[in-house]
């Protein structure tokens, strides 16, 4: 069983979408979120709350119950295989569903503040865009975020592309998972997350530069 880090609760509960086997969930949890995971597919190894559902189904379900009002702050990770470079390189992006689009429009209806996270080629606001290098891990993983407050806050360094970097194509091996932070998932969990260094980071940002003025 894996041992969840200590940290400071802000009271805070965040939902997270499409939430894999949770990197990104992890760093809200850092952050001091209380956290829910959604994923069409189980998840064992999901260190928090967890439902196995269609995310925008599920999302569609809550906001028309009113149950959304219960979280202070809604993440996606919309599937990314329809805008990735490397599914044109391998296969057909037509083959894969734009869940993005309709993900956006939800959570948009929703009225909670939202953050989406996905590859800097889809077609998101640049509000955060964000590498490994910046947080000092040995991963080179760009993702941009756009959120409902419009990004700002504090300045990260730049990208670091030093020679050492992990890149994408060892991001099945089990250095890369430990070097991205999520060592209590499998690689194959690991291949599809995101270090939970990009979401606590983020998930500071509203605590302190946009939560106190939305208040």
């Amino acid at each position: 069983m894996y041992a969840l880090p200590d940290r400071q609760a802000n009271g805070l509960r965040l939902l997270d979408l499409c939430s894999g086997a949770g990197g990104l969930s992890m760093g809200y949890h850092l952050a001091g979120y209380e956290v829910t995971g959604v994923d069409l597919h189980p998840m064992p190894n999901y260190p928090f709350e967890f439902h196995q559902a269609n995310a925008l189904d599920y999302l569609d379900d809550i906001t028309r119950t009113g149950e959304i009002e219960r979280y202070d702050l809604v993440h996606a990770s919309w599937p990314c295989q329809h805008f990735a470079n490397v599914t044109a390189w391998r296969g057909n992006p037509a083959d894969h569903e734009d869940l993005l689009t309709p993900g956006r429009e939800l959570m948009i209806a929703s009225g909670r503040p939202w953050v989406i996270e996905n590859v800097p080629e889809a077609p998101l606001r640049p509000h955060y865009l964000l590498c490994g290098s910046q947080f000092g891990l040995n991963v080179k993983r760009h993702r941009t975020f756009e959120t409902s407050w419009g990004g700002g806050g504090d300045l990260l360094p730049p990208c670091w592309h030093h020679k050492g970097l992990l890149p994408f194509m060892h991001k099945g091996e089990r250095a890369y998972a430990d070097a991205m932070g999520c060592t209590w998932m499998t690689n194959k969990e690991a291949r599809q997350a995101v270090p939970p260094a990009y979401s606590e980071w983020i998930g500071r940002q509203y605590l302190t530069h946009h939560l106190p003025a939305a208040a």
